[in-house]
């Protein structure tokens, strides 16, 4: 009985681990907030996602801001707008 009792109790933490890191996985996902929580299980498990995603992040960093919308002169020589 107690060998039985050891075994359910291991069970039962590893069901509570697994669980608590569905969780995480849906809250971060749902609030885009997940990958400093997540992000060593996802490497671990998943390392061409986090490849993928490192990538993403230094082409955003290297984009560069549009113009204004009410600069004129930017949008005629673009030919975007009416010339003046």
């Amino acid at each position: 009985m107690g060998d039985v009792l050891i075994l359910l109790v291991f069970g039962c933490c590893v069901a509570v681990v697994l669980a608590t890191l569905w969780w995480l996985g849906v809250r971060g996902r749902r609030r885009d907030v997940g990958g400093e929580v997540m992000g060593p299980f996802e490497e671990m498990w998943h390392p061409a996602a986090t490849r993928y995603r490192a990538e993403i992040r230094v082409q955003e960093q290297r984009m560069t801001p549009r113009s204004a919308a009410d600069d004129t002169d930017g949008r005629a020589q673009e030919g975007l707008g009416p010339q003046t």
